[in-house]
């Protein structure tokens, strides 16, 4: 009955094809550009460090105190762990198609937390992140500079604390991380020989760097009870942690019968370099930062990419002298 209705108005039905034609251009500028349809399952990444540990001595005492609470969490297909010789662990979480990704990351996160009474000390000191990642990759950004006092470890950090957060706040992308990230860490090379004779282990630096590495409250002067006639109360503002590298050659490890003082810099060497050397990304035979962006579930890659490359021009504005960027993959 409905086809006699425009089979007798033709121009109604002129019209509403015209309109459908015009809805659907419209329309096509909005629809997400892809080969093949959306059937990436989500996934959920558990990263925790357990520093100066082995691969196999992270593998037991992290990842496997994880691995054993994980079994039940719903529509989990299956779940694989990589532990690394710089004490990193990664379990990375597969769930079926269609899971809500939040859900999942909270269930992961409340297993995790069973499984922390386990856990060494010092990984629930560096903390456990519970998180979800996206598999598809949509644009590498290389960060590089010409000047030579700009090395790896400035172009890691400034990538962290300048870029990573304004890419993740770009529409379409889920995620962006630094490949092989170097943060800035206050390195601790120790003498064997020089310890040795001093009957030190590297357990008793250890001690003493977190003993004296710390913020202690210093309380207030003129606070109640006080004398009469006292007026103000003022709060007493101490050195907390330690940012140069000669307050750590100051901190004392030991004081020996005699009364002399054992100094960190006596038995050991600081500097101030990267937490870890294990990954270092070069191109064209030059020190570079890599970002990875990721994108988010439905989000049209080409305009994502887009506005990617609108937010770096943005960004570049304010680089250093000598630090450039480029875009060696794009999806």
């Amino acid at each position: 009955m409905a086809a006699h209705v425009f089979i007798d108005r033709p121009i109604l039905a002129s019209v509403v094809s015209i309109i459908i034609v015009v809805m659907g251009l419209l329309a096509l500028q909005f629809l997400p550009v892809a080969q093949f349809p959306e059937i990436t399952p989500p996934v959920v990444q558990i990263d925790a460090d357990y520093p100066g540990a082995s691969a196999e001595v992270a593998a037991e005492s992290v990842a496997r105190p994880i691995e054993v609470t994980l079994p039940g969490i719903d529509n989990l297909l299956y779940f694989d762990s990589t532990s690394s010789n710089d004490g990193h662990v990664t379990i990375k979480l597969t769930f079926e198609i269609g899971t809500d990704p939040d859900i999942a990351q909270v269930q992961a996160q409340n297993r995790e937390k069973l499984a922390e009474p386990q856990l060494p000390s010092e990984v629930i000191r560096q903390g456990v992140s519970v998180k979800k990642i996206s598999p598809d990759l949509v644009a590498v950004i290389a960060l590089k500079s010409t000047d030579p006092r700009h090395d790896a470890v400035f172009l890691s950090n400034y990538a962290i604390l300048r870029l990573v957060d304004e890419l993740k706040r770009v529409r379409g992308v889920g995620d962006a991380l630094v490949f092989g990230q170097q943060n800035y860490s206050m390195r601790i090379i120790l003498n064997p020989l020089l310890m040795a004779r001093l009957s030190l282990t590297p357990n008793d630096i250890a001690a003493t760097i977190r003993e004296q590495n710390r913020d202690y409250p210093a309380g207030t002067v003129g606070r109640e009870p006080a004398p009469k006639g006292t007026e103000l109360t003022i709060p007493i503002i101490t050195k907390g942690r330690l940012t140069d590298v000669k307050d750590f050659e100051e901190l004392i490890v030991r004081a020996l019968p005699d009364g002399s003082i054992v100094r960190l810099k006596d038995v050991a060497r600081i500097e101030l370099g990267a937490q870890s050397y294990a990954l270092e990304g070069r191109w064209n035979s030059k020190p570079t930062t890599f970002i990875l962006t990721f994108l988010s579930p439905g989000a049209n890659a080409l305009d994502t990419v887009r506005r990617t490359r609108e937010k770096m021009d943005e960004l570049a504005k304010n680089f250093p002298p000598g630090v450039s960027y480029d875009i060696p993959y794009d999806t």
